[in-house]
């Protein structure tokens, strides 16, 4: 049989029968698991930097943790097979991983390693998808760690909902390879991917994490009516010309808001209001499922 390194965040949803799940799955597949558990932030990142032996990594918890041993492992083209135990499992959905952990390690063994592009924060972190300031940030800020448990997912619509209801604008100013963007917002995002939450909810125009660029996104809406409907038009993929959003491909992209509002990069809260990126093109490689 064949022997992978299994890193473990204790802490994910589904807790030991979520691991029970995956290395019964794995063994199914042919595939032995050693499995190393976290215990501590950042001790997936050093796991990874200090066990890699080339082959596959696969890891349980959610993005933050697997963002944390994709950074460790940026550059080294080390794949790496998601086994979704956050509450989100955004990263998941986006390569097609089954959700249920033991159908995931099951389909992992067969799945195809594809290279995707990645954003570096200027604090050295990094992210698969999308960091964002405003509407994004105060959803998951509002969505409690007992409600993710309870009510999974839904506890991030009924916080997104909220925090769509409460958004007040604030101003940005942004630098996308030189070109200078001054205005009021309500969502400052750089996207990665082209759309999260299995497809339903699109973040710009073109965007592709295999291009090898970032792209900026910026909704303005003038009130909660404007706002809903923004919101319908990146769930329709509308991007038609208008004045409330604005759409930029860019290779470096720094955003700067004033006034009491948060940031987030791929589902971890930031602790300001800044996001500094630079694409790092091919820098990761991940397990996806076709």
């Amino acid at each position: 049989m064949t022997s992978r390194l299994l890193i473990v965040n204790p802490a994910a949803r589904g807790g030991r029968s979520a691991e029970a799940q995956a290395i019964a799955g794995c063994a199914a597949a042919g595939i032995t698991m050693r499995v190393v558990r976290t215990t501590a932030p950042g001790h997936a990142a050093e796991i990874a930097r200090a066990e890699t032996d080339g082959a596959p990594i696969f890891v349980l918890g959610g993005d933050g943790t697997v963002m944390e041993v994709v950074g460790a492992l940026v550059g080294r083209d080390v794949p790496v097979g998601i086994l979704p135990g956050g509450t989100g499992n955004q990263l998941a959905r986006h390569l097609r991983i089954p959700l249920h952990v033991g159908r995931a390690a099951h389909a992992l063994a067969a799945a195809r390693p594809v290279r995707y592009d990645l954003g570096r924060l200027s604090d050295g972190r990094y992210f698969s998808l999308a960091a964002g300031i405003g509407v994004d940030a105060a959803m998951i800020a509002g969505a409690s760690t007992a409600a993710k448990r309870r009510y999974g997912v839904g506890a991030y619509i009924w916080s997104a909902t909220r925090a769509l209801i409460a958004a007040r604008p604030f101003a940005i100013r942004v630098v996308a390879d030189g070109k200078v963007f001054e205005r009021e917002a309500g969502l400052a995002m750089i996207a990665n991917v082209g759309s999260v939450m299995d497809g339903r909810f699109s973040l710009g125009p073109g965007v592709s994490p295999t291009d090898g660029w970032l792209d900026l996104c910026v909704l303005s809406p003038r009130g909660l009516g404007d706002g809903l409907a923004l919101a319908a038009r990146m769930a329709t993929g509308n991007f038609r010309e208008d004045p409330r959003m604005l759409f930029y491909r860019a290779k470096s992209i720094r955003i700067e808001a004033t006034g009491d509002v948060g940031a987030e990069a791929d589902g971890e809260l930031l602790t300001a209001p800044l996001l500094d990126a630079t694409v790092v093109p091919a820098g990761a490689t991940f397990l996806a499922v076709h």
